[in-house]
Order: structure tokens, then sequence, then C-alpha cells
């Protein structure tokens, strides 16, 4: 199975070595139900892809010193679904396309490998790996974290949406992985789209018979601590996104269950860690739900952005 990995890329910043590092220190070969390597298998180099929007501090030049192919593109061509098809029309070879985001570092060498690996299943459309809190995260950012993150692996089918509702169409491209095959069957990429791609392409996936893994052994270290004001914009975001693609909320159910779920987590969770952020949190709930409802409203409220 032919692999490529794709990393969109801004002006990435100090932490983009690391990045780049754990990356180089993938083992590709295969990897028994043991978790152990096979020695009949070689390593091959893994296929780098980035496609970056004309950094000024030196990405891209990083990139291809550390053998990286490099895409440079426009800032004002960018899109986020968009330009992850771009990634995967332009790795023909690839059976299986690996999307990270600048800041996801790999845990160790077989990060790839284990995610990878479930499409030794044919019915796997798309997998995601496990994400957990960076070094030095506060509390509230871990929470995120391991509450949407959790330590044992599961397979999603359309049934899944009966028990688990709108969770079966969860999906990170911050490190996850598509069949190219699967992707042409349910038309790539919504283009443009500059939020929520991979939650629309989950749902299609779904729709059109493809299984989703969430591979709990595949870990990246990826976390980030919002400003108010962007916790507000991506709450906005996520609403304008229910509100243009109807067809999630009708076919998956609705995401109301899932937020209360969260708050009553995330509660329980800093009154044992770390209380004195529960003010905090309280502020940023209000304002995840005052996004989400001016971004339902984005049909007759013109957009800010």
């Amino acid at each position: 199975m032919n692999v490529s990995v794709c990393i969109p890329t801004l002006n990435a910043g100090g932490g983009w070595d690391e990045t780049l590092r754990a990356l180089r220190a993938q083992d590709t070969t295969t990897l028994s139900t043991a978790g152990e390597r096979s020695s009949t298998e070689r390593r091959e180099p893994l296929d780098v892809l980035v496609i970056d929007s004309s950094s000024s501090d030196g990405t891209a030049e990083i990139a291809r010193q550390q053998g990286c192919r490099v895409i440079t593109i426009p800032r004002d061509q960018f899109d986020h679904g968009g330009t992850r098809q771009n990634a995967i029309d332009s790795s023909p070879l690839a059976d299986v396309v690996v999307f990270l985001t600048q800041d996801a570092v790999l845990a160790d060498r077989f990060a790839i490998s284990r995610l990878t690996g479930v499409f030794a299943d044919p019915s796997i459309g798309a997998a995601y790996g496990r994400q957990l809190p960076r070094p030095r995260a506060n509390a509230i950012e871990a929470h995120a974290r391991l509450f949407n993150y959790p330590p044992v692996s599961s397979v999603r089918t359309l049934e899944s949406a009966k028990v688990v509702g709108f969770k079966a169409i969860f999906f990170s491209n911050s490190f996850g992985a598509y069949r190219c095959t699967a992707m042409e069957k349910v038309g790539g990429f919504p283009r443009p789209s500059n939020f929520g791609e991979d939650t629309v392409v989950a749902g299609r996936l779904l729709q059109n018979g493809w299984q989703i893994a969430y591979v709990s052994d595949a870990i990246a270290y990826h976390s980030h601590h919002l400003s108010y004001s962007d916790e507000y914009r991506r709450y906005r975001s996520i609403g304008e996104l229910h509100e243009s693609e109807r067809w999630l909320l009708r076919d998956f159910g609705n995401a109301s269950g899932e937020g209360r779920r969260f708050v009553i987590s995330e509660m329980k969770y800093l009154f044992r860690n770390a209380p004195w952020l529960i003010p905090e949190a309280v502020l940023r709930s209000g304002l995840k739900y005052l996004g989400y409802k001016r971004g339902r409203q984005s049909r007759t409220i013109p957009s800010m952005k």
C-alpha cells in the first residue's frame, strides 16, 4: 500500500522542525497485530507533500531540506477542502493519503503505520488517530482532547448514527487518513470549504457504505489554547456549517446532546483537576453557544469573514 502524507502550512514557526523530525522518524514497515515490526518488510522513505501558502518564515525551505515535496500557492487560494483535494490529486501513486496539521507531532515511530494499517480492511474509507494534549496544556485544553479521543479504538458505520448520533461523523484532519478510491467515489473534499471539510466527507463516506475507523494507538500530540474570540469564531463556523449542510443534522442527528455531554464531563474534570478554571470554562461554554447560534442564523446575518 502506497502512503503519502500531506501537511498544509503557513508560517509554521518554531515547532515545525519538531513536526518534521517526528515524521521523518516514522517506520513505515508493516506491523503485526502484536505491534511488532515484520522482519520481511523493507523500510521505504515516506512521501511527504507540503502545500505551503506562501510562508514568509522559511517553512517551505525547511520542508525541502527535509526531503519533502513542496507546492507553493498564493495565500488567497487556500481553502481547507480545495487545498486538501489538491494534495490527493498531486499524489497519484498513493492508495492512502494521511493529513497532518503543521503543529501536530507524532508520538512514536509507528504512528503512521498504525493509522494506515487499518486500511487492510477494504471496507475502511477513512481513519483518524488519537490526539493528546500538547505539553504544558492547561486542564481546559487537555480535557477537550481526552473527551474527544478516548483510549479505545472503534469502527463506525452508517448504523452507528442510531447509537452515537452526530458523533458518528466526528473526524479530524489534524491526524486523519483517507483511502483515495473511497474519496473518488464520494466526489472528494468539498470545494471551496473553509471549515468542516472532514465532517462533510465523513458523512458522505458513511452514506456510501464505507466505514470510518478511530485508531487509538496511532497518537499525535496536538491541542490549542484558543482565545475567547477564536473560540467564538470557531463555533460560529460550526453553526454556519450545520446551516449550509443541513443534511448532516437531518441524517446524523442534532449535535446539542453531544455538547451537553461535553460540558458535564468538563465540569467534572475541572472540579477534580483545576477548579480555579471553572469560571473560565463557563464563559467559554457561553461563547460557544452564542457563536453556534449566530452561525445557524448565517442565512439572515451577513458573514463577517
